[in-house]
């Protein structure tokens, strides 16, 4: 019975994903390998709503609708350092003003209630995509009408002719979330996507919707009424010279440094103008620093260096105090972690020592699964497990 369990707890981490998946046992690892590891997808129905995309403009005059603001959505998790600085910079709703102000045409940005712009916490990007783009959604009214601004911020390396596609399915779940907070709702908030692309080269895909569809070459437009449309504004800081990027002062700054980063110039004079750094909020400074900082092709000591020039007064002892804080704080978290992992280390072998001594011997599987875990409750629990257990089966269950 113990070969068949340690063979059931080998194949299981590459039957589940850690991240997505409760705790296993050697029954559900036996269910599993019975099963195989299929994964199914559900796609849910939108219903008749959302059977066809209309054009954006002109505008739909709506009826009374609730506050968008309102709406439920999902927590945004973000790892990657171009996110962090751009929602850092545009979720802020006189940045992201400027930004869109700049970019939609003026007859739409001229009908829009500016003042009243709203970030809307969450995301709506789809989790393989997590590592390659972060959206932030915002609501004004345009004419009194509910309407919502979603900005996509790609920085995946190859341009993509798909983006229009994945753009649709978060329209979508932007608006069934709408209604799934306002089921009275008659109509829908119109949403104006714009895409800001973090590219090294320009790219030439389509911005139409509908131009990714394989029409007859005969007569297509009489296909027009059956097929989804809309069309996004594409920004691509490729094709923006950095002394042409307008906006707020912090907008600028974080466009240009997203750019520079593209081009490894994030020591260069385009990033550190220290009139435009002087009078960026604390925060966001710290965040720009920190991306710089973080940046695969920077030598730390010319970051040093780059720091001791600066002339500004007030500027050089924000940036010095932060670079003394970010060394304590690595330090710190260096020590902490240290610790921890030997704390982990200690739990393991304690219970592989009580189960050395309670069954005379530990079955390399469940070794390596033991050792596989670093939660510090999960492995307390396991050492009680191991010293009152009758034999290892039974300890196996408590994994």
């Amino acid at each position: 019975r113990a070969t068949n369990w340690r063979v059931d707890l080998r194949l299981d981490p590459r039957l589940e994903s850690s991240a997505t998946t409760p705790p296993r046992s050697p029954q559900a690892a036996r269910r599993r390998t019975k099963e195989g590891s299929a994964v199914v997808s559900t796609v849910k129905d939108t219903g008749a709503a959302f059977a066809k995309i209309v054009t954006f403009l002109p505008l739909i005059p709506f009826l009374s609708l609730p506050n968008p603001a309102a709406m439920p959505l999902r927590k945004a998790t973000i790892h990657q350092p171009h996110d962090k600085l751009f929602q850092a910079g545009f979720r802020i709703p006189a940045n992201a003003a400027a930004f869109l102000r700049q970019h939609l045409p003026p007859a739409v940005a001229s009908r829009v209630e500016w003042s009243k712009l709203k970030h809307l916490p969450g995301s709506f990007v789809d989790s393989g995509m997590s590592k390659a783009e972060s959206d932030l959604l915002f609501s004004a009214p345009i004419d009194g009408c509910a309407a919502f601004f979603y900005i996509l911020f790609e920085h995946q390396h190859n341009k993509d002719p798909w983006i229009a596609l994945r753009l649709l399915r978060y329209m979508l779940e932007i608006w069934r979330e709408f209604l799934a907070k306002n089921p009275g709702a008659l109509k829908l908030p119109i949403i104006l996507p714009v895409v800001l692309a973090q590219n090294a080269t320009v790219w030439e895909i389509p911005t139409q919707f509908a131009s990714l569809l394989d029409l007859p070459a005969e007569n297509p437009e009489g296909f027009r009424d059956f097929i989804p449309d809309f069309a996004f504004r594409l920004i691509q800081l490729a094709e923006m010279p950095f002394d042409q990027i307008q906006g707020t002062n912090a907008g600028i700054m974080v466009l240009r440094t997203l750019k520079a980063s593209q081009l490894r110039l994030l020591l260069g004079p385009e990033v550190w103008d220290e009139a435009r750094l002087s009078l960026l909020p604390d925060d966001l400074f710290r965040a720009l620093l920190l991306y710089i900082l973080n940046a695969a092709d920077i030598d730390k000591e010319t970051f040093r260096h780059k720091l001791a020039e600066i002339q500004a007064t007030k500027l050089k002892e924000s940036a010095m105090t932060l670079a003394e804080q970010l060394h304590e704080e690595g330090m710190q978290q260096g020590m902490q972690q240290g610790i921890h992992r030997g704390q982990v280390v200690a739990k393991q072998q304690d219970i592989l020592e009580a189960l050395l001594i309670r069954f005379d011997r530990v079955p390399e599987g469940l070794r390596e699964e033991i050792e596989s875990i670093t939660d510090s409750k999960k492995l307390t629990h396991l050492h009680r497990a191991a010293i009152i257990s009758t034999d290892l089966e039974s300890f196996a269950a408590e994994l």
